[in-house]
């Protein structure tokens, strides 16, 4: 089930071993965490029964592509 975080956005239960939502997560990607056992360490999500894995390791990718195309996207814009 999605809620609200702070923000207003919506979120969602990532994690319900360790009640870890996707901006929790996202939050530790942020923070330098690179695939499921980083997120682990950062916010305890996927140190439970591990059925969340794929989630986690989606939002790693997730954000990987955002940063590709951001990265990209700001290159095209210096050499315009």
């Amino acid at each position: 089930m999605a809620r609200r975080a702070q923000g207003g956005e919506l979120t969602m239960w990532v994690c319900h071993c360790r009640a870890v939502t996707d901006t929790h997560v996202r939050e530790a990607i942020d923070a330098g965490a690179a695939d499921e056992t980083d997120i682990g360490r950062l916010c305890g999500a996927g140190t439970g029964c591990g059925s969340c894995h794929s989630e986690l390791r989606r939002l790693c990718e997730e954000s990987r592509r955002f940063a590709t195309t951001a990265s990209r996207e700001s290159r095209s814009l210096v050499n315009a």
